[in-house]
């Protein structure tokens, strides 16, 4: 199946169900016939992985938002220049497990007024936003709760507790309204079946 190349991110709050939400649309589009690399941030190249592991663990105090900006930028474009742009230009469909707009929320406004800085990084370093935002949307506390009950190691994030959360949410509906071209919200409060339904009635189109 031939399709134009796009680029397709989920954002939301942790436990809101975007990571299972990607890897069930990456599954439905390749039964389809399509061609698809399923990736996630921080992360998704070799270096940005290891990145990850500095950003993900610890201490919550660990770094300053004006360090995780930094970190974040980097492993963006080290994820942009080896997984992202070349299968975006081998025509291939890339879906992302987060993206700017993370860094946006996480850095950018629940951890300082520093939105501003992250959005010239990006524009200086990145310059790449994407085709189709899926914002899957939950409850602060409930997502909160299923973030804290997976028991991983990156829960340095999760560590900020709930009120991070209850920010972010916000953010994202605002981010939402900002970016209302791209982004797409799906009520996540229900079967992980009912939201990939939905997910994928909103994808569609957008490879017609």
């Amino acid at each position: 199946m031939t399709a134009p190349a796009r680029f397709i991110t989920f954002e939301g709050i942790d436990g809101s169900g975007k990571s299972t939400q990607a890897r069930r649309l990456a599954d439905a589009l390749r039964e389809a016939g399509h061609e698809v690399v399923l990736t996630r941030e921080p992360g998704g190249s070799p270096g940005a992985e290891e990145i990850r592991r500095l950003v993900l663990e610890g201490d919550p105090d660990r770094w300053s938002a004006e360090t995780e900006i930094l970190l974040f930028t980097a492993a963006r474009r080290d994820h942009l220049e080896r997984t992202i742009l070349p299968a975006l230009e081998a025509g291939k469909i890339v879906i992302c497990d987060r993206f700017a707009d993370s860094t946006r929320m996480y850095q950018g406004l629940s951890r300082g007024d520093l939105r501003a800085l992250v959005d010239q990084l990006h524009d200086l370093m990145i310059g790449r936003e994407p085709d189709l935002t899926l914002l899957i949307d939950l409850d602060p506390d409930t997502g909160h709760a299923r973030a804290k009950g997976r028991q991983g190691h990156e829960e340095r994030f999760e560590d900020f507790g709930p009120e991070l959360q209850r920010r972010m949410r916000a953010g994202f509906l605002a981010l939402a309204e900002e970016f209302a071209d791209r982004f797409r919200i799906v009520d996540g409060a229900r079967s992980e079946q009912d939201v990939a339904r939905d997910v994928l009635t909103v994808v569609e189109p957008e490879l017609a």
